[in-house]
């Protein structure tokens, strides 16, 4: 079935790697043309995705500046001339146990992961509404899904964008511009490529029904579904998870030891 996005544009947020550049993957089979948003835009990464025939413009910017944001989008919008869809993608973890979550790694998460989005969504939205056209995706996670130890700020900002996309679908919903959320489980990418290489993989391997972690390309299909107008002209508000059914099951990545050691006085920070 055609997507009808041939020729259209994105904006992906830390689009040159992990699901990111998954989703940009299969975008620019379709023909999309692509602006890539990272802090340092791969080089390889962008020669590879013009390799499909299209316009693939890098834009470097820091996601957890409002500033850099609002200059992202304005880039972009600028080089393109018109933006049909948006990727908000890029997100990094700043993991600690709750007697030691730091007043940094709490707004550092917040700022990247939700902030960001929030930023990005209100410019997009300003171009998108004078357009009468638009699709947004938003990346989740499913930390939002159950709790896991040591990511109280990464579930609150993941959980957040849940929250967000609704307000932002029905908001925008008379203006034709659609929004919805995706959300992997367990991939492979610059964030978890440590832990996965671990036992714990094992084990989380363990939990998940489908035994394996996934690829980051494997988001790509899910995310062309939700973005292109003609597959899903009716879905806004709409959450798809692709997590091998992972969430069908909690997690046991933590031996008891572990878990008492997160927070046990010594570990405090005076």
């Amino acid at each position: 079935m055609e997507t009808g996005m041939k020729g259209h544009t994105a904006l992906i947020t830390g689009g040159s790697s992990g699901i990111g550049l998954g989703v940009a993957r299969a975008l620019a089979q379709e023909g999309v043309h692509l602006a890539i948003a990272s802090r340092n835009p791969t080089p390889e990464a962008i020669e590879d995705l013009r390799k499909y025939g299209i316009d693939v413009f890098p834009v470097r910017a820091d996601v957890a500046k409002e500033e850099q944001v609002v200059s992202m989008v304005a880039e972009t919008i600028n080089h393109f001339g018109s933006l049909n869809y948006y990727v908000n993608n890029a997100a990094w973890e700043w993991h600690e146990p709750v007697t030691q979550l730091s007043t940094e790694a709490w707004l550092n998460t917040i700022h990247t992961n939700l902030s960001a989005c929030v930023w990005a969504c209100r410019e997009v939205a300003r171009h998108m509404i004078q357009r009468g056209q638009g699709s947004i995706l938003i990346v989740g996670s499913t930390a939002s899904l159950h709790p896991l130890y040591k990511e109280s700020s990464y579930r609150v900002s993941k959980t957040g964008l849940i929250a967000y996309s609704e307000v932002l679908a029905i908001e925008l919903a008379p203006y034709n511009i659609r929004v919805n959320v995706i959300i992997p489980g367990a991939f492979v990418t610059r964030i978890t490529e440590a832990f996965f290489s671990g036992e714990k993989s094992e084990v989380l391997k363990k939990d998940i029904p489908m035994k394996r972690i996934g690829n980051p390309d494997e988001c790509g299909p899910a995310s062309v579904l939700l973005l292109s107008d003609r597959l899903s002209s009716y879905t806004t508000g709409g959450v798809l998870i692709v997590d091998g059914g992972v969430h069908l099951r909690p997690h046991e990545m933590y031996t008891e030891k572990d878990i008492l050691e997160m927070n046990s006085p010594g570990s405090w920070r005076s």
